[in-house]
């Protein structure tokens, strides 16, 4: 196996495409392996981060007239965007979202999807083998139970496939603080959609903004 390491081995934005699967409602009434509106929450997160960072964004569900749609806030993020309806279960068997990735001229291959073990495992493995740098953002999809969303990504590890979370994401995205074009927006990211820490971060702005009491009073 190769090991991914070094410098080259971590995201960059301008080389990477984000493919969003199967975040419908089908798909999150059988999700086992986490909390449903985490996943909502972390899928979020992940399309608003790669809108900040000028990350091309397909969007593909399956079956949509019986699975349902993509979740609105998926969709309210790239509202004019086409969203590709396939019967394929595997996206990578799909010609147009195949050819539209390609047509980005990026190689750093980035998916989420729902389920894990099926509609996120058969793309990035097919990928990896034809020589694509892919990674799966693991808290925004999910299985049918714990066990298969970990089997799928223990699969998907020994085919050469990356794992990441929506924030390590960000981190290697953002790299530099000093590179302050993209910082506004993620830190509305991480204010809306980290949890505790986003909290924590407006407490910490609020602590920085409060004048020093007077020594005179």
């Amino acid at each position: 196996m190769t090991f991914r390491n070094g410098l080259k081995s971590l995201l960059r934005p301008e080389d990477s495409v984000l493919v969003l699967i199967d975040h419908q409602a089908f798909q999150l009434a059988g999700l086992g392996s986490h909390d449903p509106q985490t996943v909502v929450n972390n899928t979020a997160a992940l399309t608003k981060l790669a809108k900040a960072f000028n990350v091309p964004t397909i969007l593909t569900s399956v079956l949509a007239a019986r699975g349902g749609l993509l979740f609105k806030q998926i969709t309210d993020v790239f509202p004019d965007q086409e969203v590709i309806d396939r019967t394929w279960v595997n996206t990578w068997e799909d010609k147009k979202v195949v050819d539209l990735v390609k047509a980005t001229g990026r190689k750093q291959l980035i998916i989420a999807g729902l389920w894990t073990e099926v509609c996120v495992a058969m793309p990035a493995i097919q990928a990896a083998g034809e020589g694509w740098d892919v990674t799966v953002i693991t808290d925004a999809s999910g299985g049918v139970t714990k066990e298969a969303h970990e089997v799928a990504i223990q699969r998907m590890i020994a085919a050469g496939v990356n794992m990441m979370t929506w924030m390590a994401l960000a981190g290697e995205w953002q790299r530099d603080w000093a590179r302050t074009e993209h910082v506004e927006a993620l830190t509305e990211i991480l204010i809306s959609h980290l949890g505790g820490s986003g909290i924590a971060y407006l407490w910490e702005q609020q602590l920085l903004n409060t004048p020093v009491p007077s020594a005179a009073g």
